[in-house]
């Protein structure tokens, strides 16, 4: 070769930059070619497996959702069957001790509630943990760690377990609602609330208590069912029994047949008879069967006439027996004390001439 050609081959070679070594080497035709292949031989042999993996999730999916609308269809179902039996109870002889219909309808809707969610938990959740097994997500140290976890919140919110089981109960057993006049043990009043957790209660004064649902170890509902007026008259033990009963009958016919009374009595007013009998009097027992609630009111109106009755009758209503107090004075304290003494003076002749005399001391 000779030295021009080989001066010519130096002069047409570029010679290196000091910047070229910074600079990163931009990829020519060539690699952009070989790696669009490797991608598309790497999609071609795992496709399957994706498009699998997908149809398996949205398969999934597409089962939890149906049946999570069929469950909650279901239990609306069902509830609404629930409604239709009490409407059709409602208004019979059996109604009248149960509920009304308005209350039934209100538990239904949080018993359904309730229902719904957790069958919407329970398969949503299902659901969740199946696409993970999907993806051959090892599932084991997250149920591990959610076993750890719900032991440990189950020792550390024991008391709000309980509660909210209680709450749970309360609610499907129907034992109390918002209304109800309602003996807790730890607190009485009327139910302003009710919760899975929490009950309020409206106290006589008041007050408002907040009773947790596990603390309640019994219940005693004043509104559920019918109540009991019951109304004792003291009368003389010489009054006419027949005068007396038949004056109380007159009044109940009346009341029975007044408004709101008509109402609010759910039986006859009853002369049950006599049940005491004192030397100076005697005690008549009246009952009657009212809306629960309402025992109280029927009976102060139901004494109200009774006694305006025994006094267009003259039947003097007395408190109760005479108590007989004692009219004779009290004993004199000195009368068992004998008269003073004249001796007990020393300067009285009788204690001086009582008194030894002193014998004359003898002189040597």
């Amino acid at each position: 070769m000779s030295l021009s050609a080989v001066l010519l081959a130096a002069s047409a070679s570029p010679s290196p930059s000091p910047s070229d070594s910074s600079t990163p080497a931009v990829p020519s035709l060539q690699d952009a070619q070989e790696s669009a292949t490797n991608a598309a031989s790497w999609v071609e042999q795992n496709w399957s497996t994706w498009l699998a993996i997908g149809l398996r999730v949205l398969l999934i999916l597409v089962i939890a959702a149906v049946l999570r609308v069929v469950v909650r269809r279901a239990i609306t179902k069902l509830i609404d069957r629930m409604n239709r039996t009490v409407q059709a109870v409602d208004g019979t002889a059996l109604g009248g001790l149960l509920v009304n219909v308005e209350r039934r309808r209100q538990r239904s809707q949080a018993i359904g509630s309730v229902l719904r969610s957790v069958a919407s938990f329970i398969i949503m959740g299902t659901a969740a943990l199946m696409v993970l097994g999907t993806f051959e997500i090892n599932l084991a140290p997250l149920l591990a760690s959610a076993g750890v976890a719900g032991v440990a919140i189950g020792f550390g919110a024991r008391n709000l377990v309980t509660d909210f089981l209680s709450g749970v109960f309360m609610i499907l057993e129907d034992q109390y609602g918002v209304g109800d006049t309602v003996d807790a043990g730890v607190a009485s009043g009327e139910v302003i609330e009710v919760g899975l957790r929490v009950t309020k209660l409206r106290g006589d004064n008041g007050e408002i208590w907040y009773v947790r649902n596990g603390e309640v170890k019994r219940i005693g509902n004043l509104s559920q069912g019918w109540a009991t007026a019951g109304v004792d008259v003291t009368v003389r033990a010489d009054e006419d029994l027949d005068k007396v009963k038949g004056t109380i009958d007159d009044v109940a016919e009346r009341m029975s047949k007044a408004e709101p009374w008509n109402e609010l009595l759910w039986g006859p007013i009853e002369v049950l008879g006599l049940d005491n009998v004192l030397l100076d009097s005697m005690v008549v027992r009246v009952s009657a069967k009212t809306m629960p609630g309402k025992a109280l009111t029927v009976e102060r109106e139901l004494r109200w006439r009774i006694k305006r009755a025994f006094d267009a009758a003259q039947i003097p209503i007395v408190g109760g027996p005479v108590v007989l107090t004692d009219t004779t004075p009290d004993p004199d304290p000195t009368a068992g004390m004998s008269a003073p003494s004249a001796y007990a003076n020393t300067s009285s002749p009788q204690a001086q001439a009582a008194t030894p005399i002193t014998p004359p001391s003898v002189t040597k």
